[in-house]
């Protein structure tokens, strides 16, 4: 039976219900201090440069034909792939979580309830998506993006009638511009590690590609403007006070979950492919479910608030990892899978993890991944020459 390819429209709505997000929206917020033009650039050069990085990531799974986690051990050896399936399993575990609990937040601010069951609410209609598949997902996707396309159009309208009553937004600390494009960059960059999942059974591998990162990239910009905006505009740090200061009601609601499934969905469905690539015999679709499970179970227990800080260990760990990736695909047409670990790979990984962290409180203009992943790119191509040259004079 011949394998049901992507087409590049069902990959452009995929991509789509990944960019409209409530966590999005909410991280568009801490923007406000910078104004609203400032805010704008920063915004847009961030993920310009987180999205330049995922296409780059896409590509390669495209060609390959790999799984995200597939591809690493091309670079990193067989032992070294299954470490990073493992790390990202786990922050996908954890972006469920927060993503369910961002969604039921919101939802409990617009219809007051216990939050616990509208987690519950949420975890099931991922679970449900989860079930239908994404190949299979074409019908419900076209269905559920364009009343999301809709209903955003709408808030984003609401925000924007209300432009010159803009607020001076009061932050107990101003971010500042450097610190701001590494924000915008983080979203995208957190997506890294799953992108191959999703372009490896691409009908076009380059167009395909190309069309997930422009929407992604548009869609993700439009809704930090609108978390921004929408923060501008009532002086609040949440997206649910103006959906109801609007009478949004039941159109409120219906932003906020299926947002928060469309999105979600994708890392429980990646969590399971990636736990695969750590032990070949996992049911990559039982896995999803759990994610979903743990994720809704974290979402009950633990407060979630400030994301910044798992966003940041997101970038120092998978923007060094892809740099190294994209010197032995692209530059090196190197390939370690055969091998159990590529230890110089691991330790120039390592060298970009460390420079990452250390770059975290410097304020550059165009934020730290962009650095960190020039750096380990270049570093990566200097220690491939130089094993390439030892080989050869053995």
């Amino acid at each position: 039976m011949t394998e049901k390819k992507t087409t590049t429209a069902g990959a452009a709505l995929i991509w789509f219900g990944a960019g409209v997000s409530i966590a999005e929206i909410l991280t568009g917020t801490y923007f406000a201090p910078l104004g609203f033009s400032r805010a704008v650039c920063a915004i847009i050069l961030g993920h310009l440069i987180g999205c330049a990085l995922l296409f780059g990531a896409g590509y390669i799974g495209a060609l390959s034909r790999k799984s995200a986690m597939e591809t690493t051990k091309s670079s990193f050896g067989s032992i070294g792939g299954r470490f990073f399936a493992l790390l990202n399993v786990l922050q996908l575990v954890g972006w469920t979580g927060i993503m369910i609990y961002d969604g039921a937040a919101s939802v409990n601010e617009i219809f007051s309830f216990s939050g616990w069951i509208w987690c519950l609410v949420i975890g099931a209609l991922i679970i449900l998506w989860v079930v239908i598949g994404v190949t299979n997902l074409g019908k419900v996707n076209v269905v559920t993006m364009s009343l999301l396309f809709l209903l955003t159009i709408v808030l984003c309208i609401i925000i924007f009638r209300g432009r010159s009553s803009f607020a001076s937004f009061k932050a107990d600390e101003v971010m500042s511009f450097g610190a701001a494009v590494e924000l915008a960059a983080a979203m995208p960059v957190s997506w890294l590690p799953l992108m191959s999942d999703y372009t490896k059974d691409a009908e076009k591998p380059f167009a395909a590609t190309l069309v997930s990162t422009i929407v992604y990239g548009l869609v993700s910009t439009w809704m930090y403007v609108i978390g921004m905006g929408s923060a501008l505009l009532t002086g609040e740090s949440g997206i649910a006070p103006i959906m109801v200061k609007a009478g949004l009601g039941i159109a409120a609601l219906l932003i906020v979950i299926l947002s928060t499934v469309t999105t979600t969905f994708l890392d429980a469905y990646s969590a399971g492919i990636s736990a695969v690539s750590v032990k070949a015999k996992v049911n990559p679709r039982l896995a999803a479910i759990i994610t979903a499970i743990l994720g809704t179970t974290g979402a009950c227990l633990f407060n979630m608030d400030d994301i910044t800080g798992f966003l940041y260990v997101i970038g120092s760990v998978f923007a060094p990892m892809i740099a190294v990736q994209l010197a032995s695909f692209f530059v090196l047409k190197s390939d370690s899978s055969e091998k159990g670990f590529d230890l110089i790979n691991l330790i120039v990984w390592v060298l970009g993890f460390v420079f990452y962290r250390f770059m975290l409180d410097k304020d550059f203009i165009l934020g730290i991944t962009l650095p960190c992943m020039a750096a380990t790119f270049i570093l990566t191509i200097i220690a491939g020459k130089i094993r390439a040259a030892v080989t050869k004079r053995q």
